[in-house]
């Protein structure tokens, strides 16, 4: 693997980044010199190996800027959820020991108001007009030489999880005295060996690249020496347009986004041209499998699944064929085994259903939080995300959902991804999400919320409709006992749902 720095020697005019809104580009030789001035002056502001600097930006090109300077620096990362509450924010800043803030007048409020009992140690930055109590960042970043700095050494992202099962974690890498040439092992994995790219390529993110898999692929991407493309907010429209107009070769999504795709008229979708694209990476979620059969006859054989998560502990990889051959399966580990693990902490055999483990060798830890570590650690040096599934006799995994929202109704253990997967696939339901709620008898019974394409149509007619429409294919007790119509779904930008939100709804009901 290469890195930035080299394909600045070698292509500097080249574009590295262009941004498909505002058509703001930068080349590899703008990248590489900006990045190394942001790396000395963030060292002017007393930052050494293993500090910490956040980030609180929308998709732009600065971002890759303070990236680089981070990774050259030796330094951790935080990028921040743009979602956040301010409130949020101040946690983050403070859990993480920050010591320098970069953000953006978009989120002049919520950063003020993050700032406010923040120690005078962090030093507060916006890009563009500062706002009061910050101060301008490309002024004082284009100070300083473009110089590399002398002592570089690989600094890694500390990203949060998403909290969608509680206070978001901080997952922190060891760090290593490595050389900055390497990237992140996994998305190397999936970018080189099995999506084939390189300096020809066109890599296009939809997605906010402050969540992990859309920063480390789209940084990979430009290591490779590739044009990295960046859709300040996607729209299915924009999306297609976007690989036309660039001639995109390699991009990665969430199965969110395949089903706002699959939603467009047919007529809509045969207007783009995207016959340049070679590779569809997606991630974040289990994709439903009636879902990827679709795309797979849409866009042909180019869909790559990879089931992964910020820790960073283990990766599985499938292929388009290998998902017409196991339906909804996640693939097969690229990085050692998976473990099946039940409740008395053993393994368990193909078909049984328990906790997923993988067996890689590589450690991540919890920031701060010991106890949160242990409890993701098996006692055989194994470490698990907190889901659930199984391996079917050919090794293949398959995800059921998430251990914290197993509903067990009536002493039986139900799954919600199966019956999720089933309403997502009528043709009047945008997004759907099912969980337990409190049952006299039962324990707890499963419930479904459902948003709608057109919100005209929820009706007592429509519920009946859709609890019909899951017990035609399903076991009556996976089906949902009733259905509520919501306008819109908590979801994380990145297309994970927040299924806690919705159990806090319905929990004293």
């Amino acid at each position: 693997m290469s890195h930035i720095y080299v394909q600045a020697a070698e292509r500097p005019k080249k574009t590295a980044i262009s941004m498909d809104g505002s058509g703001q580009s930068w080349t590899f030789e703008e990248l590489e010199n900006w990045s190394n001035q942001a790396a000395q002056a963030l060292r002017s502001l007393g930052l050494g190996k293993t500090d910490h600097v956040a980030i609180l930006m929308e998709n732009r090109p600065e971002f890759f800027e303070i990236l680089f300077a981070a990774q050259r620096a030796g330094l951790y990362l935080t990028p921040i959820s743009t979602y956040l509450t301010a409130g949020e924010v101040a946690y983050i800043l403070e859990n993480s020991t920050a010591k320098v803030l970069i953000t953006t007048p978009r989120f002049a409020e919520t950063a003020s108001q993050a700032c406010k009992d923040q120690d005078d140690r962090l030093a507060r930055f916006m890009l563009d007009t500062p706002a009061s109590g910050f101060r301008a960042w490309q002024p004082f970043r284009a100070s300083f030489p473009t110089d590399r700095i002398k002592d570089e050494v690989k600094g890694n992202p500390m990203l949060y999880s998403s909290g969608t099962t509680g206070r978001p974690k901080g997952i922190k890498r060891a760090f290593k005295e490595e050389p900055i040439e390497g990237g992140h092992p996994i998305m190397e994995l999936i970018c080189l060996k099995m999506g084939k790219m390189n300096h020809d390529s066109v890599y296009l993110s939809p997605a906010p690249l402050y969540h992990a898999a859309p920063m480390s692929a789209s940084a990979t991407a430009l290591m490779y020496g590739a044009t990295l493309v960046i859709i300040e907010k996607f729209s299915p429209d924009a999306f297609l347009a976007a690989i036309e107009k660039h001639r995109v070769t390699h991009t990665q999504v969430v199965p969110t986004m395949f089903l706002r795709l699959l939603k467009l008229a047919p007529e809509t979708r045969e207007l783009y041209d995207l016959s340049t694209l070679k590779c569809a990476i997606h991630a974040a979620a289990p994709c439903p499998a009636e879902v990827k059969r679709q795309m797979i006859d849409w866009w042909g054989p180019i869909l790559l699944e990879y089931y992964a998560a910020t820790e960073g502990n283990g990766v599985t990889i499938c292929t388009s064929e290998e998902a017409l051959a196991h339906p909804g399966t996640v693939g097969k580990s690229l990085i050692g085994p998976v473990r099946i693990v039940g409740e008395d902490g053993q393994e368990l055999p193909a078909g049984e259903v328990g906790d997923v483990y993988f067996d890689s060798g590589l450690t991540f830890s919890y920031h701060d939080d010991l106890e949160k570590t242990a409890k993701a650690h098996h006692p055989n040096g194994w470490s698990t995300l907190g889901d659930v599934g199984y391996l079917n006799q050919y090794g293949y995994l398959f995800l059921t959902d998430r251990r914290a929202y197993t509903i067990i109704t009536g002493g039986v253990n139900v799954y919600p991804q199966e019956t999720e997967d089933k309403l997502l696939m009528h043709p009047a339901v945008r997004d759907a999400a099912v969980f337990g709620i409190p049952d006299p008898d039962l324990g707890e019974s499963v419930k479904a919320v459902v948003q709608l394409l057109d919100q005209d149509r929820a009706s007592p007619e429509l519920e009946v409709e859709l609890i019909e429409w899951c017990r035609n294919s399903l076991s009556h007790i996976k089906c949902p006992k009733s259905i509520d119509f919501l306008q819109d779904m908590p979801r994380t930008e990145t297309g994970k749902l927040i299924k806690r939100k919705l159990k806090e709804m319905y929990a004293d009901q």
